[in-house]
């Protein structure tokens, strides 16, 4: 806009005559020499600043600017300065006549340049021709004249000649570069040529007779000139779009390159109509054909015929060429497993490789001139139409391909899942196609395998936690009668162990069915691991809670009858488990995370109560994890604390009333003040080291303590429980007992280890040479909880037991159940059979010890005589050594009192 107003502004004032003669040939000279230094000053910047091809090109345009703002230099020198006339041969015609010759070289620089022999030559030839061409007709309409000027001297014809010889040949040049211009920065190019023309037009105006005559500086003449040299100026900073950015902008060009192309084919032709306009303008004048015009023609008419030739000859090899890769393309795409397709813009199909046949069981005869959307699935058609939509509406240079994938209608009547690259092809579309109908199913099946569980084919933990978080969110989101069910096989362990793994599959293949046609069509059943389950049941949108939860108990309950029914395995076993079901339901705002945790809370709930139920969440569940969680935290630190006391409780013999033993017993007094039996502190940890450690720390202490006792003249023995599985622990090493008990000296027979549990996994052979070298140390071996294990007649037939220590549960029934009274005199009847001495935990009231001495029991434990007592106190008891026995006659030992029954403090005094 700048260019423009200052352009308009010069015309104005030249059109105006500038008010005053002086101002005007100031302007017509200093202003165009002005004009022409600031296009030499903005070439030369951009030539110097620009690396590239087109580098020399500014640089000659500099310098040809500068020939022009020097040559209007001196003019105005004669004209402004002196005030003189500008004498006809001067400074200024020779840098007027070095105007051109840069500019005609930097024009063949910008063009594009031929890559073979024949194209620099065509070239060559197409300059002549058009220079030819002019010089023709420009020489018949004047420069005839201009040579036959009476009165001047050979340079002053030659100099009049050179003016409009070299506008001629730059004129040329400008339209070679036209059909031939380069790609790389076209705006900048194109402002070039146009600048150049602009000068071209004006030098020829100026050249004839009639206006150079007439011509005075400053007149309108001078504002081409001086817009030619701004526009060159303007030029090399222009703004310049990238190709692809203008392609981008504008779309494809469709007719500019026809025409452009048409054109540059037809300039032979035009020139050499050029050169018969000059010949007849001779001789409709009547004038004698001039000789240059003769010559010249004929050297145009020759150009034009060895321009011909080599085009014939380029033709040829071009068509064979052609030809060739024709015959190549062909056998490729005849011979591309893929199949070709090109679809005319109405979507019918023109062309289809013969590969359709092998691919689609269709002849690529039969598809040609079909619909390409009758080929296509109803379901994928709309999405293949707006891909093809949107691709044909973006530029080309953008998004050159697109990729489509849909079913496509093969000859057999099935669906394939055809993959397409799509590409422009004259309006059209050629479609790239191949079969992926086996990947698509891979895809699938691998989509299913990751989501599903490979045993029971249920959805695993992560498609199930996927549902129940879309269950939680959209429409659902405030249905709170969503609810997630955790199941788990109460027995699938034992059954794994007894009957092995393959049993354990079909077991849980079973009962994930039974899940499966358990639930309703729209809910969900998971197998999360293991023997663990989960189901997602779809709230109704029901406004009634209660109603809501009684449904979905009504259906747990169910769900728990239907799993804990037998089942068939390895070949006809019948098999019975159990299942604890633990529900929880939606709540506004709940994460699907904190839902899962929810049910799996009440699930273990369940299992803590007893297994084989139906628990529902109440947020007291996670109250009670915290506090689990503090407290085995807090445990962890309090043996080192000295948080834990060891108390004993006295064994008693039922024929004397004397205390044949001592029962060793830890208890935790925490840092809060709270007392902990070992059954509240031992389940809320599974850390197994620092159950071992609370175990070293207990058999240490009980034997330091007995050694102690045993130095003042109390000689009882002390009875530690250890279970099977740490007594097969490699950190109680046998050289650890040995060197414990010499190191405090406790006589033999002193320490009794009673074996805690019967543990299926345990190893009797391992557990029977352990329990033989502590017998060798002098250790007695009890064995605890008998009556209350299917191992236990095992572990009795096989394991050196000294001692028979009956469960509480043959204990607590025995005065009420005259059958538990029964079972009870066998088991002391087995003992007494065996030579065993049998001891009875648990008895807790006068009852009990009268029906235990009855049937041949011989030493109890329990409050009936006294509960755990502290160092102090047990030393008391041992220093009176004798329990009254309920309906025995007292027996006083000197003048000491009977001890007095349940009068002995239970815990550790604070």
């Amino acid at each position: 806009m700048a260019l423009g107003l200052v352009c308009a502004g010069y015309t104005t004032g030249a059109s105006l005559g500038w008010g005053s003669p002086r101002l005007a040939l100031f302007m017509g000279d200093f202003g165009l020499s002005a004009a022409a230094f600031t296009a030499a000053v903005s070439c030369f910047l951009y030539g110097r600043g620009h690396r590239g091809s087109a580098r020399p090109a500014w640089l000659l345009f500099a310098f040809s600017s500068f020939m022009a703002a020097a040559g209007n230099a001196v003019w105005g020198w004669y004209e402004v300065v002196l005030r003189a006339e500008v004498p006809d041969s001067s400074v200024a015609d020779l840098f007027f006549l070095l105007f051109a010759p840069p500019a005609i070289v930097g024009l063949l620089v910008l063009a594009k340049k031929p890559v073979t022999r024949a194209g620099w030559v065509c070239l060559g030839l197409d300059a002549w021709l058009i220079g030819g061409s002019l010089l023709t007709l420009s020489w018949s309409l004047a420069l005839a004249r201009t040579t036959h000027f009476e009165g001047e001297s050979v340079a002053q014809a030659a100099l009049s000649l050179a003016y409009p010889l070299l506008d001629i040949v730059l004129v040329s040049m400008v339209l070679v570069l036209h059909f031939r211009r380069s790609q790389a920065n076209r705006s900048a190019t194109n402002t070039a040529i146009a600048a150049l023309a602009l000068t071209v037009l004006c030098d020829a105006l100026f050249t004839s007779p009639l206006l150079r005559e007439n011509y005075a500086s400053g007149q309108l003449l001078d504002a081409g000139w001086f817009a030619g040299s701004l526009l060159l100026a303007y030029a090399p900073w222009g703004v310049r779009r990238p190709p692809d950015t203008a392609t981008a902008v504008r779309g494809p060009s469709l007719h500019s390159r026809p025409v452009a192309g048409s054109l540059a084919a037809l300039t032979p032709y035009l020139a050499a109509a050029v050169c018969t306009l000059g010949i007849l303008y001779n001789v409709v004048e009547g004038r004698r054909v001039d000789r240059v015009v003769v010559l010249t023609g004929c050297t145009v008419v020759l150009a034009l015929v060895v321009r011909q030739g080599i085009m014939l000859l380029d033709n040829i090899a071009l068509t064979h060429e052609l030809a060739q890769k024709e015959n190549h393309f062909r056998s490729l795409v005849q011979g591309s497993s893929d199949v070709i397709m090109i679809a005319a813009p109405t979507g019918m199909l023109r062309y289809v490789s013969p590969a359709a046949s092998g691919v689609y069981g269709r002849d690529a005869d039969d598809l040609i001139g079909s619909e390409l959307a009758s080929l296509i699935h109803p379901e994928d058609l709309g999405a293949v139409v707006h891909e093809v939509r949107r691709f044909l509406a973006v530029s080309p240079a953008e998004e050159p391909t697109t990729r489509i994938e849909c079913r496509f209608r093969s000859g057999r009547g099935d669906w394939l899942n055809v993959e397409s690259t799509v590409n422009r092809h004259q309006g059209g579309l050629i479609f790239n196609s191949r079969d992926v109908t086996e990947r698509v199913r891979l895809q699938a099946q691998l989509q299913h395998n990751a989501e599903h569980d490979p045993l029971t084919d249920l959805p695993n933990r992560a498609l199930f936690t996927r549902r129940v978080r879309q269950a939680l969110s959209g429409r659902r989101s405030s249905d709170q009668g969503t609810a997630v069910l955790f199941i788990d096989l109460d027995g699938f362990k034992a059954v794994n162990d007894r009957l092995g793994h393959q049993a354990g599959d079909d077991l849980l293949v079973q009962a994930a069915r039974r899940l499966h046609d358990s639930v309703r069509a729209g809910d969900t059943a998971a197998r999360l691991g293991g023997d663990e389950f989960a189901a997602l049941i779809l709230g109704d949108g029901g406004r009634d809670r209660t109603a809501r939860r009684s449904q979905v108990q009504e259906i747990a309950d169910r769900l728990r009858l239907t799993l804990s029914q037998p089942y068939r395995v390895d070949g006809g076993n019948e098999v019975r488990v159990a299942a604890s079901i633990g529900v929880a339901f939606a709540e506004p705002g709940i994460g699907a995370g904190d839902l899962l945790r929810n049910a799996d809370l009440a699930m273990y709930r369940a299992k803590a109560a007893g297994k084989d139920r139906v628990e529902l969440y109440a947020p007291q569940m996670q109250a009670d994890v915290v506090r689990r969680t503090e407290l085995a935290a807090r445990l962890r630190t309090a043996l080192h604390d000295g948080e834990f006391a060891l108390l004993h409780q006295p064994v008693v013999d039922l024929a004397t009333g004397r205390i044949s033993a001592v029962s060793a017993q830890a208890r935790w007094r925490s840092s809060q003040g709270i007392l902990f039996t070992p059954a509240e502190y031992l389940r809320v940890t599974d850390d197994g080291e620092r159950t071992a450690e609370l175990g070293r720390w207990l058999l240490e202490e009980a034997v330091e303590q007995a050694a102690e006792r045993a130095g003042i003249g109390h000689r009882t023995p002390v009875s530690i429980r250890l279970s099977a599985r740490r007594l097969l622990d490699r950190s109680l090493p046998l050289g650890s007992v040995e060197s414990l008990l010499t190191r405090h000296g406790l006589p033999s027979g002193s320490l009794i280890v009673e074996l805690a549990d019967s543990d299926p996994r345990t190893s009797l052979d391992e557990l029977e040479q352990r329990l033989i070298t502590l017998r060798r140390l002098g250790v007695r071996i009890a064995l605890d909880g008998f009556g209350s294990g299917h191992v236990a007649i095992n572990a009795l037939r096989r394991l050196p037991v000294d001692i028979l220590k009956l469960d509480r549960v043959l204990v607590e029934g025995v005065v009420e159940s005259a059958r538990l009274r029964k079972i009870t005199r066998g088991v002391l009847g087995i003992a007494g059979e065996l030579g065993l001495q049998t001891v009875a935990e648990g008895v807790d009231v006068p009852e009990q010890v009268v029906a235990l001495r009855a049937m041949g029991c011989s030493h109890a434990q329990g409050m009936a005589f006294s509960g755990p007592l502290d160092e102090y106190r047990l030393r008391r008891a041992l220093v009176r050594d004798e329990y009254p026995l309920p309906g025995a006659v007292p027996v006083r030992v000197g003048n000491r009192p009977p001890i007095r029954s349940n009068n002995e403090t239970p815990v550790p005094p604070t």
